[in-house]
């Protein structure tokens, strides 16, 4: 993998809610989820979510190979010690290529310079691929929810960067 990473800005919204949009439509595919049982799932996502995340200090991470954006990813501040990596997303036919955890490591060294001790994401507790692919890359366990609103059951996940050599 030797693609580049930067920061999303504004004029990356409309971008930015491309990519979480196409890289989850699979997923709502496979899991039934629809814009009536699961507004607020990222293959619903709209250039107004980007939008307001932005404006409430949510960072953004756009990861190209060759000028073409494949994937990105969020890192919101939950906590003086805690960061969420949300929408981490990477088109379907970019994945296998290593993209996806170097979004995930960019976001732990971001984490990292901001003295964070913790990076957490929640993710389709069924998805147990997805789930196991987290575990590889350092993730623990927290919890396991369901919610109202959400068509599915939610694992939380956290790593751990105070324990990291």
């Amino acid at each position: 993998m030797a693609g580049h990473i930067r920061r999303a800005n504004e004029g990356d919204i409309t971008l930015l809610a491309d990519l979480i949009r196409c890289s989850f439509r699979d997923v709502a595919n496979r899991f039934k989820i629809t814009p009536e049982n699961c507004p607020t799932h990222p293959s619903n996502c709209t250039y107004e979510w980007v939008e307001n995340s932005l404006k409430k200090g949510t960072e953004f991470y756009i990861l190209s190979e060759d000028a073409v954006p494949v994937g990105c990813v969020a890192l919101e501040r939950a906590s003086r010690d805690v960061y969420y990596m949300e929408r981490l997303a990477v088109l379907p036919e970019f994945r296998d290529h290593g993209y996806g955890r170097a979004l995930v490591d960019y976001c732990f060294s971001q984490a990292r310079l901001r003295m964070a001790k913790r990076v957490e994401a929640g993710i389709i507790a069924d998805q147990i691929e997805l789930v196991e692919w987290y575990r590889r890359l350092g993730f623990r366990f927290k919890q396991r929810a369901r919610f109202h609103n959400l068509p599915f059951p939610v694992a939380f996940m956290y790593h751990n960067l105070a324990t990291e050599v």
